[in-house]
């Protein structure tokens, strides 16, 4: 027993109501269709450079703290142990990394907006807040410095990588390590900024409260520029089952767990070159620009995986990156001249740019719904993040007041050799 509609293009069965029509059937097919990504286009090169932005603001701040431990240690905070004050930078990078546990989540679910604009608000907060702190105060600088700043950029750090792949697919390697290099040049910018200010007229002061007028200004152009262009996912998994099938994941395990080991160690030349190169007696004008030589190599490092990546691989340059970069880490030992600062300075800073570039593009191809990219990056650098939490405090431990330089080295390079047997595992998994 059925009616049909005068227009044809309705059924009404007993019992059911069942409605076809060619404007539905269409928008079901492109419901079920898969993703279409413009390869380019202005909103997608604008999102790429506020995510550029972002990165220079958060990540490279971050990766700048080798000023800030060179200068607490002998000029702000010298009633502190290296250690302690390292604590400051390890928990902020631990932060920044981890971070994404949560705003991965939330942006899978279609907050961007709130993590971005948050994100940078408490950035900014916590930075004019830094430039109050004073000196011998090592709690406050924790909170400002260690805690406040650290979450603000864990809040917005996954989600300006990931919203990127809104764009790409194909040149998505390219996109993310444009949007990767943010951090390096940040790290170049800041540290220059920063070390011609502390040791000026301005004071730690006045010179911070400069650097916060500058992360201010281009987080607002970030904001402006970023729009996420694929709707959420109508249903998302509970967490906890998403967690239990990711421990399945052979593959997507050993990666996380290889770059987890690197990162104990990835630290140590970011934190301590500076502070390692004045303790040797190097010329002060070439020690601050120590760690702007690494991170102006390290720029490069991140844009060469967006041309060679597809070549050569990803794995393979990974493996190439941390298995280079743990023996940089080692040849730090014998650091004594202005020539083995520079040489260091250059090759550790283009494998750590490498690195860091392809952490994302990594996880980004053992992922197939697209959806749930945001938790399993937050999830994966939530354990790669724990590396970089405990690897400077104990590096800061085994240099002791008396600055035993070979020790720290020692360690540090050891971890980082031994991503290369989770890398082999991988490669072996035939995982991509």
């Amino acid at each position: 027993m059925a009616e049909t509609c005068n227009d044809g293009q309705e059924e009404q069965s007993v019992g059911t109501v069942t409605l076809e029509t060619p404007n539905l059937r269409q928008e079901l097919a492109k419901d079920l269709s898969p993703p279409t990504f413009p390869e380019g286009g202005l909103q997608a090169w604008a999102t790429v450079a506020g995510a550029f932005l972002v990165q220079f603001c958060g990540f490279g701040y971050t990766t700048s703290f080798g000023v800030y431990q060179d200068f607490y240690t002998r000029v702000y905070l010298t009633q502190s142990s290296s250690s302690a004050i390292s604590w400051i930078g390890s928990i902020n990078a631990f932060l920044v990394i981890s971070g994404g546990l949560v705003s991965g989540h939330f942006y899978d679910r279609g907050h961007f907006y709130p993590l971005l604009y948050g994100g940078c608000l408490l950035l900014c907060f916590s930075l004019f807040m830094l430039s109050l702190c004073q000196p011998e105060k090592l709690y406050q600088i924790f909170l400002a410095q260690g805690l406040g700043a650290g979450i603000a950029a864990g809040t917005v750090y996954i989600p300006s990588v990931a919203v990127v792949s809104h764009y790409f697919q194909k040149r998505r390697a390219l996109a993310m390590s444009i949007v990767a290099s943010g951090s390096s040049l940040g790290a170049v910018i800041h540290p220059i900024m920063l070390n011609n200010t502390f040791h000026s007229r301005l004071g730690f002061a006045n010179s911070v409260r400069a650097s916060a007028g500058l992360v201010s200004g281009l987080l607002l152009i970030a904001c402006l520029l970023m729009r996420p262009r694929l709707p959420p996912a109508q249903t998302q998994p509970p967490f906890w089952k998403s967690l239990r099938r990711f421990a399945r994941d052979k593959a997507y395990i050993l990666a996380t767990l290889g770059m987890s080991t690197f990162t104990v160690g990835f630290y140590f030349p970011l934190f301590y070159l500076q502070l390692d190169a004045i303790t040797h007696g190097i010329n002060q004008t070439l020690s601050f620009y120590s760690l702007v030589i690494m991170n102006a190599s390290s720029f490069v490092g991140r844009l060469s995986p967006g041309f060679f990546a597809r070549k050569l691989g990803i794995i393979n340059m990974v493996a190439a990156a941390s298995g280079c970069g743990a023996v940089l880490i080692l040849c730090m030992i014998a650091l004594k001249s202005t020539a083995s600062v520079i040489v260091i300075g250059v090759l550790y800073g283009y494998c750590a740019g490498v690195f860091v570039t392809l952490m994302a593009p990594l996880l980004a191809i053992l992922t197939e719904d697209l959806s749930e990219l945001g938790l399993r990056m937050g999830v994966s650098f939530a354990v790669v993040g724990i590396g970089g939490l405990v690897g400077p405090p104990i590096n800061g431990a085994l240099l002791t007041g008396h600055f035993v330089w070979w020790r720290p080295a020692l360690f540090s390079g050891v971890r980082g050799l031994r991503i290369m047997f989770g890398v082999e595992d991988l490669r072996v998994g035939n995982a991509i």
